[in-house]
């Protein structure tokens, strides 16, 4: 079982955030071996980010991916994602419904370089 993270923009977890960090939601997946969805929860962001405390990076590391799909992210987050092996994909879609598909089919790329407007080098 795969457990996939993605910051979504609102509160259903249908559109994929532009940047990890200032996503308002994290989108969470519980998929079968086969792929298929057994669960799906949406959280806020609690990160600074978004008026709470602590990094994103961190805050998301207590729901315990094995996955993060993004469209961008700074550095300090995919060091400590990496850190925690848990792998950094890059996005190819702005539906969260077709990145999940994408996962399932490993379309995906790792997501290796940060953006260059990251705040947290």
């Amino acid at each position: 079982m795969s457990k996939v993270l993605i910051p979504s923009d609102d509160s259903e977890g249908k559109v994929v955030a532009a940047h990890f960090g200032r996503a308002q939601y994290f989108a969470i997946f519980n998929l079968n071996d086969n792929g298929s969805i057994s669960a799906k929860t949406v959280h806020a962001n609690t990160s600074e980010h978004a008026g709470g405390r602590g990094h994103a990076h961190d805050n998301v590391l207590r729901y315990q991916p094995n996955v993060i799909i993004v469209s961008g992210m700074g550095p300090r987050g995919i060091r400590s994602f990496e850190s925690q092996n848990v792998a950094v994909l890059r996005a190819n879609s702005h539906s969260v419904d077709d990145v999940v598909a994408s996962f399932v089919k490993r379309e995906l790329e790792d997501l290796t370089e940060g953006c260059a407007d990251a705040r947290h080098k």
